[in-house]
């Protein structure tokens, strides 16, 4: 997977983590990835949309790997500024993703196959309500999660303390953790 490469930028401080949770989507061949919350990138000039390495770039990596893999990504967020920067950022690989307005609750609630890939990243981790709020984002995502599954928690530490106690509960073992995020499977 080559094209990891193009997203070790320097300020990218989640580039690893995301190299590590893709590598293994590839070795499991998982194809259906499912985001909450999109890149949302900078606005420069009023009007020109850059990208914010800091926060990641989740949607742009994830739609490249859709798009090598032959997979598709659901990318969901409240905000139809944050969706319409993310198209705009991913424009590449928008044959590859499904962008969906909504709650992430609802959404994942009712959501109708089954997740491969799950990247929680909805509510910015100083919301005081974001820890539980992804403990209900796993709940309401646990019936499309299947043995192979793998689910990438972002903000740990800040939104995971909730949702990683409850996943370990459940017998998810974390195979991978930074600073940052935690990977975790069955």
């Amino acid at each position: 997977m080559e094209f990891l490469i193009n997203y070790q930028h320097q300020k990218n401080f989640r580039y690893e983590s995301f190299a590590f949770a893709l590598k293994e989507a590839q070795k499991r061949s998982l194809k259906t990835l499912v985001e909450t919350g999109v890149a949302r990138g900078k606005i420069k000039f009023f009007f020109f949309i850059k990208k914010n390495w800091k926060d990641g770039m989740s949607t742009l990596i994830f739609s490249n790997y859709a798009s090598f893999v032959g997979g598709h990504l659901y990318s969901c967020d409240i905000s139809q500024k944050n969706l319409d920067n993310a198209k705009r950022l991913s424009k590449e690989f928008n044959n590859a993703i499904t962008f969906i307005k909504d709650d992430s609750l609802n959404f994942l609630k009712n959501f109708n196959q089954k997740i491969d890939f799950l990247y929680l990243d909805s509510l910015d981790g100083q919301d005081p309500n974001a820890s539980k709020h992804q403990l209900l984002e796993i709940q309401n995502a646990e019936d499309k999660l299947h043995s192979k599954s793998l689910i990438l928690l972002d903000d740990k530490e800040s939104k995971t303390n909730l949702s990683i106690n409850y996943m370990v509960s459940k017998k998810f073992k974390i195979i991978n953790e930074t600073e940052n995020q935690v990977l975790l499977s069955k």
